[in-house]
């Protein structure tokens, strides 16, 4: 009489294989997802679009002919009972569906004013120069995106030599603990790769005398000029906003 311990070990081994093709199935069918939603963007570079989805489709076919090779093979059992280690034939199997399944029921959410302050929004700014020195861009100042303006910073940072020049930028509200109420952070969060590697830019911005209110993680955009202010001991680039107008967050939040 054959044990139920030797029993639940062959019903096993006949479900592990299955799990394998399940999580390989379900990885394809999330890529996918995101693509046709839209959501591949916050999780990386759309450069990297296609390769993501040739992932996909990998992933598919290789599931696809792994179940139809199962299908074919039914009738092999294995009849001997089989070591078990600590963990079950088909642990790992078991966690990437699981993911993979979280995946689907779970939306992927942009990144917040939360983590831009946990990344050091304010670090990338860039550090000022005792002396101005002559500096030519070839991009008109209102054209130019919150990103472009940390960019070019990084580059030539004196402060000065933006002094006036017109701002017409986007991005989330953010609100340091160290900036006084008259000010608030204006920021974007850049892609390089994928979301492992997203990192915020932003620029602080002078609000107007107004009563108006703007929450963490509100959408802005800011038009005014560019002036220099002394904010936590440093000469920093600063929007001086003459309108700020409520937009909703962006399809393509991040910038690359």
């Amino acid at each position: 009489m054959t044990s139920i311990p030797n029993q639940k070990l062959r019903v096993r081994n006949k479900l592990n294989p299955w799990l394998d093709v399940l999580a390989i199935v379900a990885w394809g069918v999330l890529i996918f997802k995101y693509w046709l939603t839209g959501k591949l963007n916050l999780l990386i570079h759309p450069h990297y679009f296609w390769l993501a989805i040739l992932g996909a489709v990998g992933l598919l076919a290789v599931g696809l002919f792994k179940g139809r090779q199962l299908l074919q093979r039914r009738q092999a059992v294995e009849n001997s009972a089989q070591h078990i280690s600590m963990f079950p034939p088909g642990w790992g199997s078991k966690l990437l569906l699981g993911a993979a399944i979280l995946g689907l029921i779970v939306t992927p959410q942009v990144f917040a004013s939360q983590t831009a302050l946990q990344r050091g929004v304010t670090d990338l700014v860039g550090v000022t120069r005792p002396q101005p020195q002559a500096f030519h861009a070839s991009t008109r100042p209102e054209e130019r995106s919150l990103v472009d303006w940390v960019r070019l910073l990084n580059v030539y940072p004196e402060p000065d030599a933006y002094a006036g020049q017109k701002v017409n930028i986007k991005g989330f509200v953010i609100h340091p603990p160290d900036l006084g109420k008259e000010y608030l952070f204006l920021a974007r969060f850049v892609i390089t790769c994928c979301a492992a590697d997203a990192y915020p830019a932003g620029l602080p911005v002078k609000l107007p005398a107004t009563k108006e209110s703007y929450p963490a993680d509100s959408w802005l955009e800011v038009e005014g000029q560019m002036s220099t202010e002394t904010l936590s001991g440093k000469r920093q680039l600063t929007v001086a906003a003459t309108s700020l107008k409520k937009i909703p967050q962006p399809k393509d939040p991040y910038s690359y």
